[in-house]
């Protein structure tokens, strides 16, 4: 059995029209959501094996203020281009490649890829992760490389405007 918690990047700006898309930082809503979500999330006992991010700035950053709330070492944090990558079929490979000593993983990434994913894997359909929102599922594979259509059950799903 595996557990997959997908992470949508908290808000970001869109302040600076000539910043790359790559280089956005979070807003100020993202700067409160993310570690407020952190802290639900250590509410749950989550403590994931592994954290892997997108590089882009947004991703990493909210990836950062997770890991510091869920007390996980932010030096243990690995990065990977190809969750950057607007494909669920990026982040299958992506998961497809995980060492199975790992048992619990962390994605932080984007959209529409994360909503894609967990429509893949889950047995509960979903409209969309919001900013910030975080969709865990267990899924029912001995590898990582056997994940499939429908593979998973839905444990939780936990965005900020839930607790609003």
């Amino acid at each position: 059995m595996k557990t997959i918690y997908l992470v949508r990047h908290a808000k970001s700006s869109w302040k600076y029209p000539d910043l790359d898309d790559f280089e956005r930082p979070l807003n100020k809503r993202g700067r409160k959501s993310a570690p407020f979500m952190g802290t639900i999330l250590k509410k749950l006992k989550v403590a994931p094996d592994l954290i892997l991010s997108s590089p882009a700035n947004r991703a990493s950053m909210t990836a950062r203020i997770i890991a510091e709330k869920i007390s996980y070492p932010l030096e243990k944090i690995r990065f990977s281009e190809n969750i950057y990558e607007f494909s669920a079929n990026a982040l299958i490979d992506v998961i497809k490649h995980l060492d199975d000593v790992v048992n619990k993983a962390m994605l932080v990434g984007h959209n529409p890829a994360l909503t894609d994913l967990a429509n893949y894997i889950g047995d509960q359909p979903i409209s969309n992760i919001p900013t910030s929102g975080v969709f865990c599922a267990g899924l029912d594979i001995p590898s990582w490389a056997k994940i499939s259509d429908h593979c998973g059950k839905l444990k939780f799903f936990e965005f900020p405007k839930k607790h609003a």
